[in-house]
């Protein structure tokens, strides 16, 4: 088969507070665009263009710019923060051409020019506190990095621990990369809450965790086991970095790489975003062979009424929002992996708005009685 040759590029920071998650999601892409041209049924081949904004923002719009320019590239697997992805959106409507995002993102977003992989806000932050609620209490402490994930997951959060009948005791914020959690850390223990959500990013959520567990060993009562820290965006290589102290606490993610039986084992994902990543690909290769054209509004056609075998499992691309299903996982930290805690027995359909939300079936409660 003469395969058809068709240019991407990808957007990655390698280096920056980030760089970590950058680099599983963009060794994921690399390791799908090399399956995809190693594979002699495949009806196409990728050419990848880079481009590395190195961690700063404003690098984000026009290094896609320069991708885009020429007309040959419109297809672009990249960017790992929110901030990075508003930046883009502009310069994808002018030239045309589609971001496919591997991330958890804070939804409440839906763009006709970017696909996104990662899980929204009904795919992770619902069904965390669901779980995490009734073992726990609802009163929470909440902290974040001082950007648009954290401010969106944490406004999400102050309504949900509302809905569960709790109270957030706390909510502080660090700049990106910024990791002087002291002030943080004295807070919570004199709150005391239920447990903390973190949406911290990079260092500074490694320097968060670890005082937290300085914390514990002082006082036993903020034990993992007792009072966790629970996380969206935590994943397995960061565990490294934690040096053992994030065991016991939690993290929600479409993938685990202990816990998920990929139908597709030779991806050898270690990582959500690394997962991701490889699956945008195949999706975009598996889009581009049924539409026969590599332009955007012919390939999003091919969508409808599809699904993809990814290492994320089979899964859909809803073709109104462009989000995917995805399962969702709950796991602890265990050494240098997550251990299964619970998982959804099928795969959840993404509500970006949370138009489908209701508080009766994410915290069950008793039934009110008229007593006369």
């Amino acid at each position: 088969m003469v395969k058809r040759s068709v240019p991407i590029g990808l957007l990655f920071s390698r280096s920056g507070d980030y760089a970590r998650l950058s680099a599983e999601a963009r060794t994921g892409a690399l390791d799908a665009v090399r399956a995809v041209n190693s594979d002699p049924s495949r009806g196409v081949s990728f050419v990848v263009a880079e481009a590395d904004p190195a961690g700063r923002t404003e690098r984000y719009a026009p290094l896609c710019h320069d991708l885009l320019r020429s007309g040959e590239i419109r297809h672009v697997v990249g960017c790992i923060t929110s901030w990075s992805r508003k930046e883009v959106a502009p310069v994808l409507e002018r030239h045309g051409a589609m971001l496919w995002y591997a991330p958890p993102y804070e939804g409440f977003e839906a763009h006709d020019r970017i696909v996104y992989l990662g899980a929204c806000p009904n795919q992770h932050l619902v069904p965390l506190l669901g779980y995490v609620v009734p073992r726990f209490g609802a009163d929470a402490f909440l902290v974040g990095s001082n950007y648009i994930w954290g401010w969106e997951v944490n406004r999400l959060a102050r309504d949900i621990v509302g809905d569960a009948g709790g109270r957030v005791l706390g909510e502080r914020y660090l700049p990106l990369g910024d990791t002087d959690v002291a002030r943080m850390i004295e807070e919570i223990r004199a709150t005391r809450p239920s447990f903390v959500l973190n949406t911290l990013i990079g260092p500074s959520s490694y320097a968060f965790i670890e005082a937290y567990a300085a914390l514990a060993r002082e006082y036993a009562s903020f034990r993992a086991d007792l009072r966790p820290i629970v996380s969206c965006n935590l994943v397995e290589p960061e565990i490294a970095e934690l040096a053992g102290a994030g065991e016991g606490h939690i993290a929600v993610s479409p993938f685990f790489a202990d816990m998920a039986r990929s139908p597709m084992p030779q991806a050898g994902a270690t990582s959500a975003f690394m997962a991701s990543a490889y699956s945008a690909v195949l999706i975009l290769a598996d889009a581009i062979e049924a539409a026969g054209t590599d332009a955007p509004d012919t390939v999003t056609r091919a969508f409808a009424g599809r699904s993809f075998l990814t290492p994320l499992g089979d899964i859909a691309v809803d073709p109104h929002n462009h989000h995917v299903d995805l399962p969702v996982r709950i796991g602890a930290i265990a050494g240098d992996r997550f251990e299964a805690l619970w998982q959804s027995p099928f795969l959840v359909a993404p509500d970006p708005y949370l138009s489908r939300y209701d508080p009766r079936t994410a915290f069950a409660r008793p039934a009110l009685r008229a007593i006369s």
